[in-house]
């Protein structure tokens, strides 16, 4: 969601704003603005719109030390006051802080504020914190003494930064519950703060990540020298954090030869996959030592798996428990992270809870982990695609999956891998409780060393679901049917739909069409069908004759073998051969596909698409 890029340097901190501000794009956002501290005053822009703008806005604004935002807007509207940085001044002194995150006591501390005479000039509650700030730096000898008291004023989930006029080359920052990273430049007198690592990655590789409840101040006491830092912990203690090196690097967030992210992510999906596979490409056997030292015998007493997740990774679940219940006979729940974090639920014996999310930041799967170990529940594993996030942290065991950066706003190769390595913990479940024979191990592993030769297959098809894109222009509804393990295929291809194209889009499990969304088929409804050849099939062809009854027009996706062929009013594209239980995994692809050439041929913006962000950070 929001991001955030900070920065202390001897050279122009302007470009270095912008620049960060461009990288966390991604994220999502409706505005965007940066304050700088230029000879003993704060110089702030903002602006509406996209970063562009603000660049455009800044002119030859020349500084050292500066913060810089892109909102995301929780409280108040898309206008340049609710634009972050946000500004206090009065009785010589000047504060600007930008905030990630929500401050759930802002309304008492906003009528306390303008009780002692502060006037606020937004709607949002990150103004609080900047008189809240400035308050405090009234009443104490430095910066980061009134940012220690204004951080433990506040309730919620955030991540801050801030400067003062009072203090000059100084950076303050925290964290409570929201991403933030310190990067260390590569000259001694150069240091970053950011709300992600990709915000930096043309300036460093070396990274510290803030723990819950950190305070960081950095600050230099003259031009050439070195970048001083303290970190506090939440007890105001000093406390050293790991120096990580990245191996992210700039290339990897630029777009290369392609037309947009999601296009390149798409196209990705076979190296992902592989990549994430890679421990067990060229391997007879499987280890439970994959998913971290004390997984053995920690599988080998599961009898029950929860899995916890929001958006696209929580449709990867639902694949993920047809697998578990059919492959390791494990009884398997999946839960929407914001909503089981706030249900009474009961407890299982033996539960091993599984969150899942791309970044390591979503807040409703970290509540939902969280939430789940307060009810006792101890044993857990995150999959995730970033090694420093805070899933990865809060969890007992874990996977990384290798997607690489994932930009586009619309979740493709994360999906994917999930899917593979969620595949890789049936597996090893199964073999840790002895429900998988030597044969069926070498069949799976022979087919997971196939599986990207099978996905390049299918986007060797891009041109014929480009062509079905045409179809769907001018249409706002439209239906997507799957069946069993299928089923969540379905649920994710109508997610991408109405993501990125904004057309209003439904998945049913085909068997329940009689039980209402029959009613809603006409010519004008197209119907997306997942058509694999597995035992299914039958009743699926029966399910999809009851929409040709009703004039519908269907867009099948089919395996070869399964007898469905092209007629008026049915269009189908038929893929390779059956996939097995990875079947899942290939016939996402079309429906990627399929949504990315609609939004193209409707002049959406495929990467950002409006009102939704990638990270969401807050509840």
């Amino acid at each position: 969601m929001c991001g955030i890029v900070a920065a202390l340097v001897s050279r122009n901190v302007v470009p270095i704003l912008i620049g960060g501000l461009h990288q966390l794009e991604y994220r999502g956002y409706d505005s965007a603005g940066l304050a700088c501290l230029t000879n003993h005053h704060i110089e702030r822009v903002r602006a509406v719109g996209r970063v562009s703008e603000l660049e455009a806005s800044v002119g030859m604004l020349y500084a050292e030390t500066g913060i810089a935002h892109t909102r995301w807007a929780t409280h108040g509207a898309v206008t340049e006051d609710n634009a972050h940085p946000h500004l206090s001044q009065g009785s010589g002194l000047s504060v600007c802080v930008v905030h990630n995150g929500i401050i759930e006591n802002h309304a008492s501390l906003r009528a306390e504020l303008q009780e002692a005479g502060y006037v606020f000039t937004s709607q949002t509650d990150t103004e609080v914190v900047a008189h809240l700030l400035h308050r405090e730096r009234l009443r104490s000898e430095s910066l980061v003494e009134a940012f220690a008291r204004t951080r433990n004023a506040l309730r919620g989930a955030f991540a801050i930064a801030a400067i003062s006029d009072a203090d000059p080359s100084r950076l303050v920052a925290a964290r409570l519950g929201a991403p933030l990273v310190i990067g260390l430049g590569r000259d001694p007198d150069e240091a970053f703060v950011a709300s992600d690592a990709s915000a930096l990655v043309s300036h460093t590789q070396q990274f510290i990540y803030l723990e819950d409840g950190d305070l960081v101040t950095m600050w230099r006491e003259a031009r050439s020298d070195p970048v001083s830092r303290v970190i506090l912990n939440a007890q105001g203690i000093a406390v050293e954090r790991d120096i990580v090196q990245s191996s992210l690097r700039s290339e990897d967030v630029e777009l290369g030869p392609y037309a947009h992210y999601m296009q390149k992510e798409i196209a990705e999906q076979p190296g992902a996959v592989a990549a994430t596979l890679e421990m067990v490409m060229g391997a007879h056997t499987l280890s439970p030592n994959l998913f971290g030292s004390e997984a053995e015998p920690l599988f080998m007493r599961v009898r029950h798996v929860l899995i916890v997740a929001c958006g696209t990774s929580y449709h990867a679940g639902l694949v993920a428990r047809y697998w578990l219940e059919a492959i390791a006979g494990v009884s398997c729940s999946v839960e929407i992270a914001s909503e089981y974090r706030y249900r009474e639920s009961v407890n299982q014996d033996h539960t091993l809870v599984v969150a899942i999310s791309q970044s390591g930041e979503t807040a409703d799967t970290l509540a939902a982990l969280e939430h789940a170990r307060r009810r006792g529940l101890e044993d857990s594993l995150c999959i995730c695609n970033v090694p420093e996030s805070s899933l990865i942290r809060a969890s007992k065991l874990k996977f990384l999956t290798r997607a690489g950066p994932e930009i586009g706003v619309a979740s493709t190769k994360a999906f994917t891998t999930q899917l593979a390595a969620l595949f890789l913990l049936t597996l090893t479940l199964a073999k840790c409780q002895g429900r998988l024979t030597d044969q069926q191990e070498a069949d799976h592993i022979a087919s997971l060393r196939h599986l990207p030769t099978a996905l390049r297959a299918v986007l060797a098809e891009e041109a014929s679901f480009a062509a079905w894109a045409a179809r769907f222009v001018d249409k706002e509804h439209a239906l997507f049917l799957g069946r069993g393990i299928h089923y969540p295929i379905a649920l994710e291809g109508a997610l991408k739909l109405k993501e990125i194209s904004y057309i209003h889009a439904e998945a049913y499990a085909a068997g329940e069409l009689k039980h209402g969304p029959l009613a809603l088929v006409d010519a004008r409804m197209p119907v997306i069908a997942v058509a694999p050849n597995d035992q299914l099939l039958e009743k699926l062809r029966s399910n999809l004759e009851e929409v040709r009854a009703r004039g519908g027009q269907l867009f099948v996706v089919a395996d070869h073998g399964s007898g469905f062929e092209g007629s008026d009013g049915v269009d189908v594209i038929t893929l390779g051969d059956h996939a097995g239980p990875l079947s899942p995994i290939l016939h996402v692809l079309p429906l990627q596909l399929l949504s990315y050439h609609v939004a193209l041929a409707r002049g959406h913006d495929v990467d950002k698409p409006r009102n939704l962000a990638k990270s969401v950070t807050v509840e």
